[in-house]
């Protein structure tokens, strides 16, 4: 394990709740403007509950530089609308298959294939509402923002992730996982933290590190899952475990090993506290919530 020096237990359960209640504003306010079955779709699915480690990122890089007032908080709201976008579709029949997500009946098992699909496109379609609607001095940084969600969530980034995911020919190489884990998953996690530092008007300095730290952290915690999807339980997770294996395709610990995956996700995590430096020299939440992201048990 490594060493920590912030204590995590308090700080992530109340950002957490913070979570939930901007969620939970934001989704009314959209429901205002949504029929009410699609909009009892979203619902379901965004507001299950969750780790919540995007917008997590994302507010937690904003306040370290000061805050970024409501602008970081539409965009943790906007990451957790694409990320819960991503695995309603990740879910469906045609993609991994699955009925359960965080111990609940997949969205598709909920409100069939067709609503769960565009469940997904509204969630998507409008985190980009979300983040490009400020007052009109938040224009700027507002409009970049969106330029770094798009290119995560876009075919460079999270879906070109998943299409090397579901490639009938992926191979058992390192170098393969490791491109399309920084995409799937990484893409994302590290758009969370720069997003944290546009909100926050944050100096070129601090976005590097953002960069750094997001591009360690994101793979890490991928890595984390794979070694989870092998040690833990079904009843754990909320979800189905070795679902990789069954469906033929590699992970980390089959391809370099179990022990092997574990020391690469630790070198990433020292690797990206070392990064965040610059922004939190005294370690602190970043650097917790990167141990975390390979400690979880779920």
């Amino acid at each position: 394990m490594l060493a920590m020096s912030f204590e995590l237990r308090a700080w992530l359960p109340a950002t957490q709740q913070r979570i939930e209640r901007l969620l939970a504003d934001r989704m009314d306010l959209i429901a205002v403007r949504t029929p009410t079955r699609l909009a009892e779709a979203m619902r379901y699915s965004l507001l299950d509950g969750g780790k919540r480690l995007r917008p997590a990122l994302c507010l937690a890089f904003a306040d370290a530089l000061g805050g970024g007032g409501k602008a970081a908080e539409d965009a943790a709201c906007a990451l957790e609308c694409i990320h819960t976008y991503s695995l309603i579709h990740d879910d469906l029949p045609a993609m991994d298959d699955d009925e359960l997500r965080r111990g609940r009946p997949t969205s598709h098992k909920v409100f069939g294939e067709a609503l769960a699909i565009l469940a997904g496109d509204a969630l998507l379609t409008e985190a980009f509402w979300l983040v490009t609607t400020g007052p009109a001095a938040e224009a700027p940084a507002r409009a970049m923002m969106a330029s770094e969600l798009a290119v995560a969530a876009g075919a460079g980034g999270m879906v070109g992730g998943q299409v090397l995911d579901i490639a009938d020919d992926r191979p058992a190489a390192q170098e393969y996982l490791m491109q399309l884990h920084r995409l799937k998953t990484g893409a994302l996690l590290k758009a969370a933290c720069r997003l944290g530092v546009l909100a926050a008007k944050g100096s070129a300095e601090a976005l590097a590190a953002a960069d750094r730290y997001g591009e360690d952290l994101g793979l890490a915690f991928q890595i984390a899952d794979d070694v989870l999807d092998v040690t833990s339980t079904a009843e754990a997770l909320g979800k189905p475990v070795k679902a990789d294996s069954a469906a033929g395709r590699f992970t980390f610990p089959a391809v370099v090993g179990l022990e092997a995956s574990k020391k690469l996700a630790h070198d990433l995590i020292v690797r990206a506290r070392q990064a965040v430096l610059t922004v939190e020299p005294t370690p602190g939440v970043l650097a917790a919530l990167a141990e975390y992201s390979v400690e979880r048990t779920r």
